[in-house]
């Protein structure tokens, strides 16, 4: 496989991909997390990339932090990528973590393995993606930490393989809806904040999304983080990742798979049929809304309790949208420390 992205990005460096490694996006390990509100910061150091076969992929992630640290996963969401780490990461480094970052399935350097593979976006395949990294990195057990899909991906796997997860974030809460709720119509007030998901469903979507994929994504930045003042140059870094050439079969897949439109991927049909029972999360966990998100409401987390049999910690963060560890770097990175302490404690 060979692919060139050669563009800068604060904190990393995308450049010549081969079977052998990329040469790529890298978080530096000196920066101190910036307040909630930051436009920007300035270019962070360069370093390499690294990739690793994992289920039907080959993910690219960053890597930090010394080898025999507590481990620890940090999963971003749509349509953001691992810059959305790059304060959280540092911080997490520093004290003692290893952090590893990937990117998602249709997200910057990662590509799927074959032509045949279908490019699903359905939430089982997020969370197999994960359990095959953590088995490709030969990593027993860690906290998994995300937010929109990355969110789903970490709760998939605590909820379904809880003794890979030391601990669990979680933006917005639990992660899954009940299938036969889905097509129950809702308040217009309720509707009308969610229509992209429904712009989706058509093939005027499809290719509006294939053609304005940067316009759409910027606009959602503004909508669901209404208060978060990001540069150009902050959204530029990450735009990048959206190029990747299964970006949007996979976004497409995702929203119209959760609608019932497009059936999955029969070699997920088992964690599908798993995550549609709307398992418990066992793990103890931290779940985070933004006080400011546009796209999920914030609540008191009550209505999902009995979700979570584990102990369970809700928090509302304020100054904050959708874009959790991107806004608000020290609270996400507090959540995730909380668990690693608690995970020593306990062993």
């Amino acid at each position: 496989m060979s692919d060139r992205m050669g563009i800068q990005r604060r904190g990393f460096l995308r450049g010549a991909a081969t079977g052998a490694g990329f040469i790529g996006l890298n978080l530096a390990l000196g920066c101190m997390a910036a307040p909630a509100k930051s436009a920007g910061s300035p270019a962070l150091g360069m370093a390499r990339l690294n990739n690793v076969n994992a289920g039907v992929l080959n993910i690219a992630y960053y890597e930090a932090g010394p080898a025999d640290g507590p481990a620890v996963v940090l999963l971003h969401g749509f349509p953001y990528d691992i810059e959305a780490y790059a304060e959280v990461a540092p911080l997490l480094a520093s004290a003692g973590c290893r952090v590893i970052v990937p990117y998602l399935r249709g997200f910057g350097p990662t590509r799927f393995l074959s032509a045949g593979t279908l490019r699903s976006g359905e939430f089982a395949a997020f969370g197999a993606d994960l359990l095959a990294l953590l088995d490709a990195l030969r990593l027993p057990r860690a906290v998994l930490a995300g937010y929109d899909w990355g969110g789903k991906a970490a709760s998939a796997v605590a909820a379904l393989w809880p003794e890979r997860c030391a601990g669990l974030v979680s933006g917005n809460g639990y992660a899954f809806a009940d299938p036969s709720a889905v097509l129950v119509p809702a308040k217009p007030e309720s509707e009308v904040p969610l229509w992209w998901q429904f712009y989706f469903q058509t093939e005027r979507g499809r290719a509006g999304y294939e053609k304005y994929r940067r316009e759409f994504d910027r606009l959602f930045w503004k909508q669901w983080s209404p208060t978060w003042q990001f540069d150009d140059a902050t959204f530029v870094r990450t735009a990048a990742s959206f190029d990747n050439p299964d970006h949007v079969d996979v976004s497409i897949h995702s929203f119209r798979h959760r609608f019932g439109a497009v059936k999955g991927d029969p070699a997920y049909a088992e964690i599908d049929r798993k995550l549609a029972s709307l398992p418990p999360i066992p793990v103890r966990a931290v779940t985070l809304d933004g006080a400011d998100d546009g796209a999920h409401g914030p609540t008191d987390g009550s209505a999902q309790a009995a979700k979570f049999t584990g102990p369970r910690t809700h928090r509302i963060v304020p100054g904050a949208g959708h874009n959790l560890p991107q806004e608000a770097p020290r609270d996400f990175s507090d959540a995730v420390l909380e668990l690693v302490r608690a995970e020593r404690r306990a062993g």
